[in-house]
C-alpha cells in the first residue's frame, strides 16, 4: 500500500485555485453529504464545532469515498492536539489565532517528525499509516503534511511579513470575523476597513509566493479574493446552509419571511 499523496498540498504548490466548504455540525451524515457535492476541499472545524478526536475520525470515515481533500482546524495550536489530528490521518491542518513568526515556527515543529520537528512516533497505532500497513509512511509523512496558519488579529497582520518567511508554512488563511472584532467591528466582517485589511493581506501573501485562503459566503467578495490570487477559498458552511434552507422552507409555508437568516457565514 503506497503512502497517500496530499492532493490539496500538490494543488497549492501548483497555484491551482480550490473552492471549499466548512463542516461545523459535527455530523458524519452532514460530512458525507457535503463530500458528494464536488468541493475541492472540506474543512472539519474542531475550534467552533462540537468535535472531539473520536467524532473527527467518524467524519473522516464518512468522507473516505469523497474526492474532496480534508482539512481539520483544531481548537488551539498545541503540539499534542496537532499530533492527534495527524495520527487520525488528516494531512492538512489549519491552526487558528497565529500572531507571530515564533508561534508559526513552533507549529512547523509540531507538524513534522524528527529531525525536522517534534511529532511523536506512534505509527503502529495510527490510522494515518493504515496501522503500519503503509511501510514507508514515516519516510513520506513530512513531505505530505500541509500547514495552514490563520491570521485573525491586527497583531498577526503586523507580523505577517515575518510569518511569511517561516519555512514549512504552506498557506496563510485570513479570518475576517475575528479580525473584524479585533479592529472594533464585531459582527461586521464585510465592513470597509476590515475588507481593506483583508485584501491587503491577501495581496501580501500572494506577493510572498505563499497560498492565501479565506472563508466567505458573499459571492462578490469571493470573486474579489479569487481575482487577488487567493488559492483556497471556502464559500459556505453546513450550519449556515441548513439554517438558510430550513428558514426559507418554514417561511414559504408559514408566511414568516422575516425569520429568514442573514446570508453571511459568521
Amino acid at each position: 500500500m503506497p503512502a497517500p499523496i496530499n492532493q490539496f498540498k500538490q494543488k497549492l504548490l501548483a497555484g491551482q485555485q480550490q473552492i471549499g466548504f466548512w463542516l461545523g455540525m459535527g455530523s458524519p451524515n452532514a460530512a458525507e453529504i457535503a463530500g458528494g457535492a464536488g468541493f475541492d476541499w472540506l474543512l472539519i472545524d474542531a475550534e467552533h464545532g462540537p468535535n472531539d478526536i473520536t467524532n473527527l475520525v467518524s467524519q473522516m470515515h464518512a468522507l473516505q469515498g469523497s474526492n474532496s481533500s480534508i482539512a481539520i482546524r483544531p481548537p488551539i495550536g498545541e503540539a499534542w492536539v496537532i499530533k492527534q489530528i495527524l495520527d487520525i490521518g488528516c494531512q492538512t491542518v489549519l491552526v487558528p489565532m497565529v500572531e507571530t513568526a515564533e508561534q508559526a515556527r513552533q507549529l512547523v515543529q509540531a507538524m513534522n517528525y524528527p529531525p525536522q520537528g517534534i511529532r511523536g512516533v506512534g505509527a503502529a497505532l495510527a490510522r494515518a499509516s493504515h496501522h503500519n500497513r503503509i511501510p514507508d509512511y514515516l519516510k513520506m509523512a513530512n513531505d505530505q503534511i500541509c500547514l495552514l496558519v490563520q491570521i485573525e488579529a491586527e497583531r498577526g497582520l503586523d507580523n505577517l511579513e515575518e510569518i511569511l518567511t517561516v519555512e514549512g508554512i504552506d498557506g496563510v488563511f485570513i479570518g475576517p470575523a475575528d479580525l473584524a472584532a479585533d479592529m472594533g467591528y464585531l459582527g461586521q466582517p464585510t465592513a470597509e476597513p476590515v475588507q481593506q485589511a483583508v485584501c491587503a493581506a491577501i495581496e501580501q501573501i500572494v506577493a510572498a509566493g505563499k497560498a492565501a485562503g479565506i472563508l466567505m459566503a458573499v459571492p462578490e467578495l469571493v470573486q474579489q479574493y479569487l481575482k487577488l490570487g487567493a488559492t483556497f477559498v471556502a464559500v459556505g458552511t453546513d450550519v449556515t446552509s441548513f439554517v438558510k434552507a430550513t428558514d426559507a422552507l418554514a417561511a414559504q409555508y408559514k408566511n414568516n419571511a422575516a425569520s429568514q437568516s442573514e446570508s453571511g457565514v459568521y
